[in-house]
């Protein structure tokens, strides 16, 4: 029952959709930001390590609060060519199962520091909610509120 209720928050928080009882804290930058630009900047070097360049993202979700920032978004080429994951250096380096989880996507927890955006904690092709975990509360309560409650 646990993994059914991560499976469906990685669900919600993915595609946008929040549950109505939670308090929302954060925004959401507009598109063509510079924070939304700023952001998916922060995390586009990972992306390419993992996945190869070119990378162009579809966003699912970036949640701004103050200095920090959950994202979710999906890698795929500028041309809107699909990323196979069998092929990415991740998977040739055996650093993620290729069967296992939801393809090209990462979720990001972010910290402004000074004037940039840095990844803090970072999964990739993820097949359950990680940023479930309230280890991750203290710093990016505003951003996980169905997590932090």
């Amino acid at each position: 029952m646990r993994r059914l209720a991560v499976f469906l928050g990685f669900c919600a928080g993915f595609f946008g959709v929040s549950h109505s009882a939670t308090a929302q804290t954060y925004g959401e930058p507009a598109f063509g930001s510079e924070t939304r630009q700023d952001i998916l900047d922060a995390i586009r070097p990972q992306a390419e390590w993992s996945f190869a360049p070119p990378i162009a993202f579809v966003v699912g979700e970036i949640r701004v609060a103050g200095n920090v920032a959950f994202a979710t978004v999906r890698a795929q080429r500028p041309s809107g060519e699909q990323i196979d994951i069998f092929t990415t250096p991740d998977a040739l380096r055996g650093q993620l199962d290729p069967q296992a989880g939801n393809g090209p996507t990462m979720e990001v927890l972010l910290q402004k520091s000074g004037r940039v955006w840095v990844g803090v904690h970072y999964g990739l092709n993820s097949s359950e909610g990680w940023w479930y975990d309230p280890v991750y509360c203290p710093i990016w309560s505003a951003v996980l509120p169905e997590v932090c409650q």
